[in-house]
Formats: structure tokens, sequence, C-alpha cells
């Protein structure tokens, strides 16, 4: 036996090393890729550090600063000992970042921290400066006010600024100037949904502490005294801003001029909502948002003329870099478009990125490169980290990674195969056509996994529309707003925004159109978080690296698309007033029960289930069986009731295997696999989203999926007398928040009062 058991061992040894040898190879093979792909480690950057941010907002807790910066100061020494070990700096360096993006976060977080507001107030009298009016598609205006002081609230907890939407327009109000209006208020909304977009934690980063209705007109504050140095500095840019918007509404009055004020001042609130739906539903609602497209177009055509004009003149042209002349005029012109069409966050990212490309030309450097792209994210995500959960950061970035990388990709392809030779008129006609498709199906694609996750739909001909929409823009609509800006100041702005308004005749033409085709608009259950990462991470490493070995990158693809069926939908949805309650039916549609002002919450509730219906329709008595005591249906064989008075609360509490109570719980109340709820738990936890499974009821909450953290009031208000001392000190600095103040994301909707804390929308 022993001689047989000597005979085995090395055989058995020798069967191991085989196992072990594909294994060994295939590292050897990965390790030898990442480091052929030495160059494009820069291109990581970015993505490290945003998962770094990512990783300080997912959670549940808010972090120790000095943990944070331990952490920092362990990762930089762990990359000095490994920089120069190769595929050990790498890791590091992806640990250094990361928490280097973790820590900036928690730094802008702690900076921006102000006073909000922990419950409803009001009538009361609010004094403060005038920073921002934005008209309304009807009557009335949205004025946003650096506070002075508020009622008989102590200083403490005054937010630093707050929004409050007027019911008639005054058109004497002025950015800048103080004043007094009595309005009703109440704090940021929290989520309308679990995991739903969090209006609260934006406000949050904009120091934006109250949002509300005005119960007065706005008079002026004769005893104000000397403005914030914020205010003082950005109110003439605020009354410039709305100059400029009132000549062009008063030379192209209608729709027309609402568009091009959006185009030149990015005042985009006095377009209608049925514009803005068929703009959206084409797919061209970037057109109306401020952006890289317009940045590009309007810094270009300065860079061009400049550059055009320098040429003419052969005494400076050959003796001097006008191109790098021209780059630094088309940096000024950007800012002042920047400045111009109100700075918001889409028009600071494409300030960044277009200022980021001149400077390479002044550097003799290639100006459109992926490198270029990494720089100005890392740039952008370090001063505005919050810009990572923001749609139109996500968008735009995919959009501009995708088309560089493939077209770098082509290009390397076409040098290969030696396809620079002349080529006839047709031939450059037939290749201007199919790059405008391939661009547009390019962008298409990237941007298309976003929208699913963020708006639960996508727009199916949104490439057609493109198509059509993009060329007048760029050729007619965008070039004439440059005229105007010229001839503005000299009263000859009349002409230029005529043929602007043909142009946008012609692309709101194209909108509506496509809007209203069969199927325009493909609406989709929500995907859950782990599917959109999957996608992400796929393309990201389709996209980043350059070796073949990126087409591996279709494989989280492919597992993402697999994986986005997979979330979850609520049984029951309960409102966080209690008296909002719906109810998924034999058909895996939404019932609801409604109660006044829920329309904004019932239809994120239905954009999350991928439904077309509105509000109303989604309200139907029949489900439920209603009297004076209540309301009572079923869902799954569990017995929902929804108690009204505390008359029915013994028989209610015996009977429910869900229960929602209008009252407080009286003691003893729910059996043992009951789920009950009543008006406390919902303050203190936000809606609710109820899951009947086998074992029982599975409830998730708005605070719970929140987490404790400075934004989410909602979730701990305890939290807020200790962040009341520290915004103190820390509110002064938000006076620096004037670029990102008017928080105009592409999130769904965003430019809608959104939070609406206090009923329904005054129109």
């Amino acid at each position: 036996m022993a001689m047989f058991a000597s005979a085995a061992a090395p055989a058995e040894a020798r069967h191991q090393r085989r196992s072990r040898r594909p294994l060994s190879t295939l590292a050897a093979w990965f390790i030898g890729e990442i480091e052929a792909e030495q160059a494009c480690w820069f291109l990581w950057l970015p993505v490290a550090f945003g998962l770094g941010i990512a990783a300080y907002f997912a959670l549940a807790f808010e972090p120790p600063l000095l943990a944070l910066s331990a952490i920092v100061v362990g990762a930089v020494a762990l990359h000095a000992m490994g920089r120069r070990a190769g595929l050990l700096s790498l890791a590091t360096g992806t640990l250094l970042a990361a928490a280097s993006g973790a820590l900036v976060a928690k730094l802008r977080s702690d900076t921006m921290a102000a006073p909000v507001l922990l419950r409803q107030i009001g009538p009361v009298e609010v004094r403060g400066w005038i920073e921002l009016i934005e008209p309304r598609p009807t009557n009335g205006q949205r004025i946003t006010l650096q506070l002075l002081s508020m009622g008989e609230l102590s200083p403490e907890h005054w937010p630093h600024r707050v929004r409050i939407r007027t019911r008639s327009a005054d058109p004497l109000l002025k950015p800048g100037m103080p004043i007094r209006i009595k309005a009703t208020l109440a704090g940021p909304a929290p989520p309308s949904l679990p995991g739903d977009f969090d209006f609260g934690r934006m406000a949050w980063f904009s120091a934006l502490g109250g949002i509300g209705l005005a119960q007065s007109a706005a008079v002026i504050d004769e005893h104000a005294g000397v403005p914030p140095w914020s205010v003082s500095a950005r109110g003439p840019i605020e009354r410039v801003r709305q100059y400029i918007t009132n000549r062009i509404m008063a030379a192209l009055p209608g729709e027309k001029g609402a568009i091009a004020a959006a185009l030149i001042t990015g005042e985009r609130g006095a377009i209608s909502d049925a514009t803005n739906q068929a703009y959206r539903d084409s797919g061209l609602f970037h057109i109306l948002s401020i952006s890289g497209l317009h940045m590009v177009i309007m810094a270009g055509a300065v860079f061009y003329s400049l550059r055009l004009i320098l040429a003419a003149f052969p005494s400076i042209a050959l003796r001097y870099p006008i191109k790098k002349w021209a780059a630094a005029g088309a940096i000024l012109g950007a800012l002042g478009y920047l400045l111009i069409s109100g700075s918001s966050p889409a028009t600071v990212r494409s300030y960044i990125t277009i200022t980021i490309i001149f400077i390479a030309i002044l550097l003799d450097r290639p100006a459109i490169a992926l490198r270029n792209v990494a720089i100005s994210a890392l740039a952008i995500l370090i001063v505005f980290p919050e810009y990572l959960f923001d749609a139109g950061f996500q968008m735009s970035y995919a959009a501009v990674v995708a088309l560089i990388s493939i077209y770098e990709w082509l290009q390397r392809r076409a040098e290969r195969r030696d396809r620079a030779r002349e080529r006839g008129a047709i031939w450059h006609a037939v290749a201007f056509v199919g790059g405008s498709l391939l661009t547009t199906a390019i962008a298409g694609l990237a941007v298309a996994p976003f929208g699913i996750y963020q708006f639960h739909n996508t727009q199916l001909y949104a490439m057609l529309a493109n198509l059509v929409a993009i060329p007048i823009c760029n050729i007619l609509v965008m070039p004439s707003a440059l005229a105007v800006l010229v001839a503005l100041p000299f009263g000859l702005e009349t002409w230029p925004l005529w043929l602007m308004g043909m142009g946008i005749d012609g692309m709101t033409a194209v909108a509506q159109y496509v809007a209203v085709l069969p199927g325009a608009v493909a609406k989709t259950i929500a995907i859950p978080t782990s599917s959109f990462v999957f996608i992400l991470a796929g393309g990201l490493w389709l996209l980043l690296w350059a070796r073949p070995w990126r087409i591996l990158g279709l494989v989280p693809i492919a597992v993402g698309i697999l994986l986005s069926p997979t979330l979850p939908r609520p049984d029951v949805i309960i409102g966080r007033d209690g008296t909002t309650v719906g109810v998924r039916d034999a058909s895996g549609k939404l019932s609801v029960l409604a109660s006044r002002g829920s329309a904004f919450e019932v239809t994120r509730w239905l954009e999350n289930d991928g439904d077309r219906r509105k509000p109303a329709d989604a309200s139907d008595a029949k489900a439920f069986i209603c009297d004076p005591l209540g309301c009572t249906t079923s869902v799954k064989g569990r017995r929902v009731i929804i108690s009204a008075t505390p008359a029915a609360s013994r028989d209610d509490c015996a009977a429910a295997g869900i229960l929602v109570l209008r009252y407080a719980r009286p003691r003893g109340c729910g059996a043992a696999d009951a789920s009950v709820l009543d008006p406390a738990s919902l303050r203190a936890g936000g809606v609710h989203a109820l899951y009947v499974e086998a074992g029982g009821v599975r409830t998730e909450s708005v605070a719970g999926t929140r987490g404790k953290r400075p934004w989410s009031i909602l979730a701990d208000p305890a939290a807020y007398r200790d962040r009341a001392e520290a915004a103190n000190v820390t509110s002064r600095l938000a006076g620096f928040a004037g670029l990102e103040r008017r928080f105009r994301t592409d999130q769904p909707d965003a430019d809608d009062d959104r939070s609406r804390p206090i009923g329904d929308d005054p129109e």
C-alpha cells in the first residue's frame, strides 16, 4: 500500500500543477494586459475618484472627518512605498484616488452646512436679498432669497437661502434688491420613494433650506443694510441676464422668445409645459438646457472668428501664434457666456471642459482627446463632488467619452488601411451623412442606460429627431444667438432674433412631430442599481482601454441587461402624509387612494413602475371599500386597512395584516405579523414601501435608505441641533455657492417646484 501511495503522490502533484496552470496563465495574461495599457491608466483616475465619492454618499451614517483624513494619509504612504512597482503602483494609486474622493465629498458637505427648516412655518415675514428671479410659464415668479431674517426664528435657525413662488409677477423686482415678503415655508421634500431621487440632498449642496409659497406681494426693504459680498458680486450679472431676457422676449414674444431666452440666458422658466414635454419625448430636451453643445458652438464660433480676423492681417499671422491668441479669446468668450447663461451646473461643467480643451491648444497638445476629458471630469468632481449623481453630468460624459473613444478607434483603423488618399465629392457627402448618423447613434446608445436608470424611459426616435434638429441648432440657431449678443448693445438684435426664431420654429416642429409618433417614448420599469453598475462598468472597460481585450466589457454589460428586470416592486406604498396609499392589484398595476396635493408623489410612483397613466387615472375607487371609518382592500391575501378614526381601532388592529392609522397608534395595536404605520412613524420614516413575501411583510422607508446624513433631516431631526451650531460659521461660506445655487440639473422635471411641501401648486 505504501508503494502505491508513493507512486500516486507525484501523479496527484502533477495533476494539481496542470489544473493550476490555466489559472496562473490567465493571471499572467491579465497582468500583462494591464501593464501594456499603462498609457490609459490616467483615464481611470476620475473613475477611481468618483468611486470614493459614491462610497461616501452610499454610507448610512456621516463618517468623521478625522477618519477619512487618516485613510487618505495611509493611502499616500502605501502609494509612496509602491510607486515604482508597476501594478502595485496602480492598485495603491486607485486606493489613494478613491480615498481622496471620499474626503473631498465630506469637506464639500461640511462646507455647505446651513440650517434647514424642520417643519412647515408661516405665514411668516421673510427678509432677504434677491439672488435670482425666474419667470414661470403662466403667472408668478420664483424668487431665490439670501436671508436677512425670518419671523421670530433665532438666527441659528434661519436657512441661508429660500426659494419662494409668487402668485403674480412683479417686473420691478431686480436681483440684488432687499425685499420683505410673507410666505409659508417648509424644508426641501424628501424622496417620493425609498431610493428615489433625493431633492433634499441636492438642496443641501445649494444651501437651500426652505421652499414655499408667497402669501403677499414683495416690498422693498429699506432697512436691510449692506448686502453680503456674494449678492453684491452676483447682483449686477443677474440684472444683466434679466435685462437681456426681457429684450429677447420683447423682440420675439411667445414660445419662440421663451426658447431663445433659454438658449442665451439659460432662463427656461417661461417655456410651457407642453413644449417642454414635446422636446423631452422627442429626445431633444438637451437642446433647451445650456450644456456642452451650446458652449462648444459659442466658444468655437469665437475661436474661429478671431482666428479668421487675425489671419486677414499677414503681418500678424506670420509673426505671432494667432491660433493660441484665438484660444485665449475663446476662453474669455466662454467665460462671458457662462456668466450670461446663469452658471447652471451643466454650463459650469461645459465651461470647465471647453477651457481645458483650449488650454491644450495653448500648450500645443491635442485638443480632442480622452485625456482632456478625464482632466475636466476630475476637475469638476474635485470642486463639485455632488455632480457625480447629476444625470446631466453622467449623460454628458457618457456621450463624449463614447464618441471620442470610438472615433479614435476608427481613425487608427483608417490609418492602418491607408484611407487618407483623395476622395471624391460624393464620397465626402456620404461620409458626412454617415458620420452624422453614427454620431447620433453612438451618443444615443451611450446615454440610454442613464435615461432608463434615472428617468425610467427612453426616446425611441431620438436619433431621428437629433439628426434633423441638431444641424438646425448648429448652423442657424446658435450662431444667431451669438449675433444677438453682439448686436444687442447697439439695439440691433431684432434681425438676428428673427433668424433665430426661424430655427427655433424648425426645431420645435421636429420635436412636436416626433413626440407624437406611435411608441415615441418607451416607459420602463425601474432597474436595480446593481444592473446599472454592471452596465456602467462594462461601458467604461469597453471605452477607456485601447487594446483588443476591451471587448470583455461586453460581458458585464450583458450581465447588467440580464439583471435589469429583477428589481422587486412594492406591493403597498404609503405616502408620507398617510392619506395617500397605493396597492398593487393582481395585474401588477398600482391602484391609488390619493389625497389632495399628492399628484407629484403619485407621478413618481407610476414612473417607477414604467406606467404611462396620469395620477388621476391611477385613482381606482373600486380597489378600495370605504366608509366613514376608513378603507380596506387586500394584497396577495393580506388585508390592508386604512383606519380613519379611533372608533374602529379595536377591530382594525385585530383584523389587519397591514394597517395604516391616521391617528396615534393605540397601545397593543396590531398582531405579531401585522405592519402598523401611524402618523408618527410616517413623519419619522417618510414614504414606506411594503413587500408581501412568504415570510411576512418586508418594509423599506425613505429614512432607512437615506441614512442619518446631513441632508436627511427627516431621518434624524435631533441631528439638526448639532449642525445649527456649526452652521453659524459654515453658512458664511455658503455664499460662495453662487455658481451652483440654480441647481437645475437634468434630473426628471428638475425645473419644476419638485419639493412642493405645501399643498398644490398655486396654478
